[in-house]
């Protein structure tokens, strides 16, 4: 994954948020809203880090939770947690995801030059889930491959349909 940067290479916006007392950041590009954390229909055989789904003006939005994702303990709800509404591009299709996150911090400018690549050792996430470490004000916020990260291949479909691994395990 390239880091988002505009054609001149100035700085990329990312969108920061807490999750588990650290700080991460989104491709400002791949957000679409913020939303309040509110009701979530969950879902039957989904992976942990599935919350289940919420309806967004008519449509079924699978809701992930990050933390669960990480491999961590489910995200609890907070005051401030709320849901990430991210939308990618995936094999000519838009999938819609909401992520949720302990608290939406703020819209940053972060330069490439202030872009280290993602560390092989010494994060509690997979090596392949993080686009890079941005240094803002002597800290460091970690940047996602949110492609990475929301990849939902292999799960059953959430309209009700079973995948043929599904099937053939039955």
């Amino acid at each position: 994954m390239t880091l988002a940067t505009n054609d001149k290479g100035a700085p990329a916006q990312y969108l920061t948020f807490m999750l588990g007392g650290e700080s991460f950041g989104i491709g400002i590009m791949a957000v679409k809203e913020i939303i309040e954390f509110g009701s979530i229909t969950e879902v039957p055989m989904m992976p942990d880090s599935i919350r289940g789904v919420i309806n967004l003006r008519g449509a079924v939005v699978p809701v992930m939770d990050l933390a669960a994702r990480f491999g961590r303990a489910p995200a609890v709800q907070g005051k401030r947690t709320c849901i990430v509404i991210v939308e990618l591009e995936h094999e000519g299709e838009r999938q819609i995801t909401g992520v949720v996150v302990d608290a939406v911090s703020a819209v940053l400018d972060i330069p490439a030059a202030e872009i280290e690549p993602a560390p092989s050792f010494g994060t509690r996430i997979r090596g392949d889930y993080i686009a890079g470490m941005g240094k803002v004000n002597g800290k460091f916020v970690i940047l996602l491959n949110v492609e990475q990260v929301l990849k939902l291949d292999g799960l059953p479909d959430l309209a009700g349909e079973s995948s043929a691994a599904d099937l053939a395990a039955a």
